[in-house]
């Protein structure tokens, strides 16, 4: 279960509409408003990315960096393949010797 929000839903829309239409820096709006700054930076950026289609959305962001890891997991077994290969390779062409008995 998420956790509650700090700030109601009216408050953040309504501090949005404020930065955009008057175009006022996020820490004046805040301040008058009594919400944290980076609150309302997140919050602006949120909705950008609604109406932006050059930024991510929250959701292709986060499939985005599970998508980072699991290519540099998948990285990191590709090296230890080649190096695992390039043994038994040698293993392969070192000449037996034999054992005296």
């Amino acid at each position: 279960m998420p956790a509650p929000r700090k700030y109601p839903d009216e408050l953040r829309e309504r501090a949005v509409r404020e930065v955009r239409s008057t175009g006022r820096p996020v820490a004046h709006v805040a301040r008058e408003l009594g919400i944290h700054k980076e609150a309302l930076r997140s919050w602006v950026r949120q909705a950008d990315a609604g109406e932006r289609d050059d930024r991510l959305t929250s959701a292709e962001r986060d499939e985005l960096k599970e998508l980072r890891k699991e290519n540099a997991e998948l990285r990191r077994a590709n090296e230890i393949l080649k190096a695992a290969s390039v043994f038994f390779a040698q293993e392969i062409d070192r000449p037996r010797t034999r054992s005296s008995r």
